[in-house]
């Protein structure tokens, strides 16, 4: 990858930009609380060539809406799941608005 591939990945929000030291830095944490959520399966780093922990603008996010739910007194294992389950919520809800959206279209034609 040349340099100016790698500058224009820098928009991707599932681009690995992240070690995990600056990972931890930015979300005010821990490394061993990103490994312990990498554990629960909350977030699977990629891996750079050397085997380092490599994470993206995304899995940050996810990382700082489990912090702010242990941060609240969560466990981190329920705060994992809660985050898996409101995404799972978020998923089915939007095919639910799609099959909606083509029932109400097609009806429209009848």
């Amino acid at each position: 990858m040349t340099a100016d591939d790698s500058f224009g990945r820098l928009d991707d929000d599932d681009y690995p930009a992240y070690t995990m030291g600056r990972a931890a830095e930015m979300l005010g944490t821990t490394q061993g609380f990103l490994r312990a959520i990498g554990e629960a399966r909350l977030i699977t780093p990629l891996r750079s060539e050397g085997g380092h922990r490599r994470y993206s603008r995304y899995q940050l996010r996810i990382a700082a809406r489990a912090r702010e739910l242990v941060d609240n007194g969560t466990p981190i294992e329920a705060a994992c799941r809660i985050i898996i389950l409101e995404d799972q919520l978020e998923e089915a809800q939007r095919i639910n608005a799609e099959y909606r959206h083509a029932a109400s279209g097609h009806t429209a034609d009848i």
